[in-house]
């Protein structure tokens, strides 16, 4: 239930600044898009992201693809 002073939020994407175990909100939002596949991910549930690319995976294997594609890995 929500209370009279709470305003529902309506699902927007955020822009966030990647940083070492934590991201700084530059556009306030309900969710960032994974870098892979596109998924949206609701910030509360955001645990992956890359610091050096500036970009978000929604679990490790995507994490994990992104990387071996930047490092040319098959």
């Amino acid at each position: 239930m929500l209370n009279r002073f709470e305003k529902p939020q309506m699902p927007s994407e955020a822009r966030l600044r990647y940083l070492d175990g934590d991201f700084q909100i530059e556009v306030q939002g309900t969710f960032v898009r994974c870098a892979v596949t596109s998924a949206a991910i609701p910030l509360d549930e955001l645990k992956y992201w890359s610091v050096e690319l500036q970009e978000a995976y929604a679990d490790p294997e995507s994490s994990l693809k992104r990387y071996k594609d930047i490092k040319g890995i098959a």
